[in-house]
């Protein structure tokens, strides 16, 4: 990891490139637009399997699981098109002048979203695909019109090049200006790009440690821009006293499935399961994961160092003991860990155990009383996914889903939160430290707000508005005048 660095030169003609390419970008009708992002899912599908090969080759996860992913790519893509072809993203809205306004006259305002500018975007190792190159957040920056400078995950370099010229040539065949897309590798490069003034935002999928020191550098800056950071969860589950004595057994195989899934890279993977202590032994936790102790490599030796720190940590805690003790920790493929604590232990000493550890560990918390699970919740700070499983009239589960609401970016009922749909109403995103920006989310139709502003025109002449809010509507763009659905 590591190899490949941009050199100084290299990065300041992507920036330059995307500068220049703002506008022309920034001003396309939605519908040409729309018709880049589709061109781009299109060059992506045919070039399927050559990019699914070299994506084995760099980070270790198999065929079915990335054909899957190229699919995922593609489809937001398409998903982000339809978005920008049918218009209401740019929130277009008119208010006719009104002479008798309360509380004063009113003046002719239009108002519109437009595109921030230029957008730096940090890949991610453990979707090579969805949340890489040419993924959500890219997807998303372009069709708000902004350009993007990618600075590629050092864990699959070769991939990275391969996707982006797919990308760039597409774009360019479907009437993008030349920088619209431009890609950069290594550390230097990516803080360079965050702190040139080119950028006008970045997004970062990966560690907090990371995410953190980029969001600290954007802040910095003379004029700070917005940094959108998402950086890991525990994604607690809560199990009802009802729920476990229902269906524990079936629980507790669901768990299993779901943090090891991927190798438990993924950042939704469950931490931490809360369940009714005397409920079950640890007998009984070790066989919930006897259909999941095969050994799977790790995306690369940077994650395999970083889960071994973090588990063992984990089981130097006093109060934590080992279920299940994985193989090969140390090794490529390590088998699953599982740990057990306290909800007692949780509360008096939160950061000796509420912390990810990136990999196939997780830890099975019992509580005493509901009363203590509930103050085990509180003690989480912002988390991307919190899940309760619990009953119907389940008077437990209604305080639990209040506290967890309040800390986390989606709550989930009685399913596991390894999946995140693409979606309009989904939501990947949370307070801090999940992210950056608690108001906004990296999946889903909505993440294209993240890379847009409202201007607002006061009385100004037809011909010097943006086509959108002219009186003619000559884009047919859906809007809103004087408060009502325009033609309604």
């Amino acid at each position: 990891m590591g190899a490949y660095q941009s050199s100084t030169d290299e990065v300041k003609r992507r920036l330059d490139a995307a500068w220049s390419a703002r506008e022309a970008f920034g001003s396309m009708a939605p519908h040409q637009r729309a018709e880049c992002l589709r061109a781009v899912a299109n060059a992506l599908d045919a070039s399927r399997d050559m990019l699914v090969t070299q994506a084995m080759a760099e980070s270790h996860l198999g065929r079915d699981r990335l054909v899957g992913e190229v699919g995922r790519t593609t489809f937001q893509l398409r998903l982000f098109a339809d978005v920008v072809d049918e218009g209401s993203f740019l929130r277009v809205c008119i208010d006719r002048a009104d002479p008798q306004w309360p509380p004063g006259p009113r003046p002719e305002l239009r108002r519109m979203m437009v595109p921030l500018g230029p957008v730096v975007v940090f890949a991610a190792s453990n979707f090579p695909f969805a949340f890489s190159v040419a993924g959500g957040d890219t997807a998303s920056a372009l069709a708000a019109g902004c350009p993007v400078v990618l600075k590629a995950h050092p864990g699959h370099p070769v991939l990275s090049d391969m996707t982006a010229e797919l990308v760039s040539a597409a774009l360019l065949g479907a009437g993008a200006p030349p920088g619209t897309f431009g890609l950069i590798h290594g550390d230097d490069a990516g803080r360079a790009a965050v702190t040139s003034e080119v950028i006008a935002a970045g997004a970062f999928t990966g560690s907090l440690g990371a995410g953190r020191a980029l969001f600290d550098l954007a802040a910095a800056r003379p004029r700070p821009i917005p940094f959108f950071a998402e950086m890991g969860s525990l994604n607690p589950v809560f199990v009802t006293r009802q729920a476990m004595a229902a269906r524990g057994t079936a629980i507790l195989a669901e768990y299993a499935t779901s943090f090891t899934l991927s190798a438990g890279q993924f950042c939704t993977k469950p931490g931490l399961l809360f369940i009714p202590a005397g409920s079950i032994d640890d007998a009984g936790l070790a066989d919930a994961l006897l259909a999941h102790q095969d050994g799977a490599p790790l995306l690369n030796g940077h994650i395999q160092e970083g889960f071994v720190e973090r588990l063992h940590a984990l089981q130097g805690q006093r109060a934590v003991r080992s279920v299940v003790v994985g193989d090969r920790a140390d090794a490529t493929s390590p088998t699953p860990s599982l740990l057990a604590t306290s909800a007692a232990t949780v509360i008096a000493d939160p950061d000796a155990v509420l912390f990810e550890c990136f990999g196939p560990a997780s830890v099975v918390v019992d509580y005493a009383s509901d009363a203590e699970a509930l103050r085990a919740a509180e003690a989480f700070g912002g988390q991307l996914t919190a899940t309760v499983h619990g009953e119907a009239n389940d008077d437990q589960a209604e305080a639990l889903v209040g506290v967890l609401a309040d800390r986390a970016g989606r709550v989930i009922w009685n399913g596991w939160p390894t999946g995140v749909s693409v979606t309009e109403a989904m939501v990947h995103g949370g307070p801090y430290p999940a992210t950056t920006a608690p108001s906004s989310t990296s999946v889903g139709t909505a993440a294209i707000e993240r890379f847009l502003r409202p201007v607002a025109f006061q009385s100004l002449p037809d011909r010097l508005l943006p086509p959108a809010l002219q009186d003619a509507n000559p884009l047919a763009l859906p809007r809103r005048v004087n408060g009502a659905r325009e033609g309604a």
